[in-house]
């Protein structure tokens, strides 16, 4: 299956879009609203219809940055939010970002990609963020099988994945998923090694 921009164009004609929620999820808004410096330049990959991007825009954080193969969804962004920077809008592939953030917010982007980008996204994270910068947000936490998006994983590969490159602050159950993804969730910050 190639996940490329065809393909999530047909996605959101069909309206076969279940990761969207139609709000920013309570674990990456809980998280949002402990942040106090404002001034964060801060990513979401893969941002799909982005609440969190809103989100963050409304409570004064106005360094964000959201990125998508496609572009629908980056229209329904500035649709939602007129006065947000259109230059913070990249309609691009992840993997072709070359700009460094302080944070990088995690939501539904990793599960959707093809399996065997994973170790390229953990490589592509570290370069993308500064010195001391994190990678924040959710995994999915059931069996990896061949049918996604979405795939799962576990707590165990995600540490094997991840820990050349950052240190694990945290990686643990997520108590506060929304209820269909209860129980599915793993809440992870991750902090850029030197």
């Amino acid at each position: 299956m190639i996940l490329d921009e065809n393909y999530w164009a047909k996605r959101y004609k069909e309206n076969k879009i279940k990761w969207d929620i139609g709000k920013v999820s309570t674990p990456i808004k809980e998280y949002i609203n402990q942040l106090e410096d404002k001034s964060l330049k801060i990513l979401i990959p893969g941002s799909g219809n982005s609440y969190e991007a809103e989100y963050l825009y409304h409570q004064g954080f106005k360094n964000v940055f959201v990125v998508d193969i496609f572009k629908e969804p980056l229209e329904n962004l500035k649709n939602r939010i007129h006065s947000f920077p259109e230059e913070h809008l990249l309609q691009k592939d992840f993997f072709d970002l070359n700009l460094q953030f302080d944070l990088i917010l995690e939501q539904t982007f990793f599960c959707a990609l093809n399996i065997d980008l994973r170790p390229k996204y953990a490589e592509k994270m570290k370069e993308l963020l500064k010195t001391n910068g994190k990678l924040v947000g959710l995994f999915f936490n059931f069996e990896l099988t061949k049918s996604g998006p979405p795939f799962g994983g576990s707590q165990e590969e995600y540490k094997d994945l991840f820990q050349p490159y950052f240190e694990i602050l945290k990686l643990e159950n997520c108590y506060n998923s929304i209820t269909p993804r209860s129980g599915n969730e793993l809440f992870f910050i991750f902090k850029k090694n030197k």
